[in-house]
């Protein structure tokens, strides 16, 4: 978890592959970039409490703990039981997801299997989708405000790799003896 300052006095707080956070502070912003992974915000509207979860896959068949957070059924879970411990009640919770691009055409689409995961997980548990981001190409950048219910996503443009300026470097004068000059 990176937590960084804002000019704005927002505390920004990053929720990388795997991770789960839950808030209930109005200054806290959660964010995450999204490829074909998927990121579901859940809200308690009445509590005022929400999280945010980000995981890599679908389904798996890891026998190794350590791994598990990496899994959807695994995030969507820790992600409840986090809200529902300090105060929200799961028959309040709203949702929404994001992400699930196809970032390779040439390999499996893991995007729309995560996507495909997210909402069936949802209407199984009877958690109101509210909203979605998802699908496509491009990776996203997702911000939500726990506190808030607030979501932001933009996606993130693929520019071609910049070339890199190739400027002429002075060959060093050679020196007799191996003498080094410190500046």
């Amino acid at each position: 978890m990176t937590r960084a300052g804002s000019s704005d006095g927002l505390r920004k707080i990053t929720v990388a592959q795997g991770e789960a956070r839950v808030s209930g502070d109005d200054d806290v912003v959660f964010t995450t970039i999204l490829g074909s992974c998927v990121a579901t915000c859940f809200y308690d509207p009445f509590a005022r409490i929400g999280g945010l979860n980000h995981y890599l896959l679908a389904t798996g068949t890891d026998a190794n703990p350590g791994t598990f957070q990496r899994y959807g059924v695994h995030a969507m879970e820790v992600l409840i039981n986090d809200m529902l411990r300090v105060g929200a009640m799961r028959h309040r919770l709203k949702a929404r997801i994001f992400g699930g691009g196809r970032m390779h055409a040439a390999f499996q689409d893991i995007g729309a299997s995560n996507i495909a995961f997210a909402r069936e997980f949802l209407r199984n548990e009877k958690i109101p989708l509210v909203g979605e981001d998802v699908g496509g190409t491009l990776a996203r950048r997702v911000d939500f405000r726990p506190g808030l219910g607030l979501s932001r996503c933009r996606t993130i443009n693929s520019a071609p790799p910049q070339p890199i300026p190739t400027a002429s470097i002075p060959k060093a004068a050679e020196t007799e003896g191996g003498d080094v000059e410190f500046f």
